[in-house]
């Protein structure tokens, strides 16, 4: 409502005009559409992140055995990221992480790249067909994949292991220095689908004037792949790569499932298995909150890394 002076110094309050009133509908629609995401994102998305923040910088101490003579609450600094980092086999699960990144990513992406190129080509037969059997895998829980996996991995029940043995081969797909690319094989097998969609959709972007220029100049397969699909579809690589990142670090499913037939997988074979024994195991959930905080950032580290150097050589 507005109101404005008469002669004799009085106010007069004048109503808001109609149009006036569609515009504050307008500017508020938005927001009403928005509220029902913005509340669940808050509460299941920031607001743990937040508490998490905080536990980590706080320091429970319990009177007694269980804490039944009471329990007190102080601010800790940086002790529980001081504790995190000491521990050893947290810091190994990084690093062993790190190099499943480099490997598995990898050539993740250059199977997910090729399919898509391969599914995309004018030579493809039945597409659609492929395309949802390569996606399929997805759409599998990891659990269930780490369990039907399995059945390939352990001795005795392997169909594998057996035609190795006919061929004086002996196969471990779970030993210390095999389980690592055991469960690198699960990811590659489940996601590499999921990647393949989004370099086919961004492949479909590409105008087929393009495709047609490059057939009047006389351009083959190889060509037109190295020199129009390829830097085209390059935001859905790099947006595929930083997901396969994050991705890795926050790897547990798989390791937790093998862990009951491979002796190698240890209750910190994985940052995020780290973190859960902490809290679950430990019953230190301010360390384990310390060691969450710890993950995520060198997950940000790294996706951030990736996007400056992907951006440094574009320019």
């Amino acid at each position: 409502m507005t109101s404005t002076s008469t002669q004799e110094g009085s106010t007069a309050v004048v109503a808001p005009t109609a149009g006036q009133k569609r515009h504050r509908r307008r500017m508020w629609a938005p927001w009403a559409l928005l509220a029902p995401f913005l509340i669940l994102f808050v509460f299941t998305f920031v607001l743990p992140i937040l508490i998490a923040v905080a536990q980590s910088f706080t320091r429970v101490t319990r009177q007694g055995v269980f804490g039944e003579k009471g329990v007190t609450t102080g601010f800790a600094g940086f002790d529980n990221y001081l504790q995190a980092l000491a521990n050893q086999n947290f810091i190994a699960s990084i690093g062993r992480m790190l190099l499943f990144g480099v490997v598995q990513v990898t050539v993740m992406m250059v199977l997910c790249t090729v399919l898509a190129l391969l599914l995309e080509g004018a030579a493809a037969r039945r597409p659609g067909f492929f395309r949802a059997a390569y996606f399929l895998p997805y759409g599998i829980p990891g659990v269930i994949a780490t369990i039907l996996w399995s059945f390939l991995y352990v001795p005795g029940l392997s169909p594998l292991i057996d035609i190795g043995a006919w061929f004086g081969v002996e196969l471990d797909f779970l030993g210390p220095s095999t389980v690592l690319w055991s469960i690198a094989n699960i990811v590659t097998w489940a996601y590499t689908g999921y990647n393949m969609l989004i370099i086919v959709a961004q492949l479909k972007t590409i105008p087929n004037d393009v495709y047609e220029a490059a057939k009047v100049d006389g351009a083959g397969w190889w060509p037109v792949v190295r020199s129009i699909q390829l830097p085209l579809i390059r935001p859905a690589l790099i947006l595929t790569t930083v997901f396969s990142i994050i991705g890795t670090l926050q790897l547990f499913a798989e390791p937790q499932v093998l862990q009951s037939v491979s002796p190698a997988i240890d209750s910190e074979y994985t940052p995020n298995l780290s973190a859960y024994t902490t809290a679950f195991a430990y019953n230190d959930y301010n360390v384990a909150a310390a060691q969450a905080v710890l993950i995520a950032a060198v997950a940000f580290i790294l996706s951030f890394g990736f996007l400056k150097l992907t951006n440094r050589r574009s320019k």
